[in-house]
């Protein structure tokens, strides 16, 4: 099976715990890896006004994806998902921060890019409402269905 890592916001804004990164790294360079990172530009979506809050304007990934994306908002750039399509891959494997929010944006945009969004449920983790991600692996489980753990990988 052909497959692609998308990591989703590993970034310095939110502090992600250190296991994550040490389980999300033990999968890079064992297959393609695409990373996404959510800057602030309030011009292209309201974080401060709406939520009073935002990520850094200039955040980097912790982790040395293959290719790196900036995002504006919630959803991956149509560039994150039109190179994901190039690679013509079975599925897209999904990891990284905030579950419920931004995992959940990005597993709706595969799969109406005709994707097949898998959520690896434990490298992941929710956003303040959940940290554990639980409620974001049952909605993930209701609308996409595919779940792996890394060692199944």
């Amino acid at each position: 099976m052909s497959q692609v890592l998308l990591i989703i916001d590993v970034q310095p804004s939110f502090d992600p715990p250190q296991w994550l990164l040490d389980g999300i790294r033990k999968i890079v360079g064992k297959l393609p890896s695409v990373a996404t990172v959510e800057r602030h530009d309030e011009s292209k979506t309201p974080f401060e006004k709406q939520l009073g809050w935002h990520p850094a304007p200039d955040d980097e990934s912790l982790i040395d994806a293959d290719r790196i994306f900036i995002k504006h908002g919630y959803a991956p750039s149509i560039e994150t998902i039109e190179y994901l399509k190039s690679l013509k891959v079975d599925r897209v494997l999904v990891c990284g921060l905030q579950t419920e929010t931004c995992c959940l944006a990005a597993g709706f945009a595969l799969f109406d890019a005709g994707l097949q969004p898998t959520l690896i449920t434990d490298l992941t983790v929710g956003s303040s409402l959940d940290r554990s991600g639980a409620l974001g692996v049952r909605l993930w489980e209701h609308h996409f269905k595919h779940t792996v753990r890394s060692d199944e990988l």
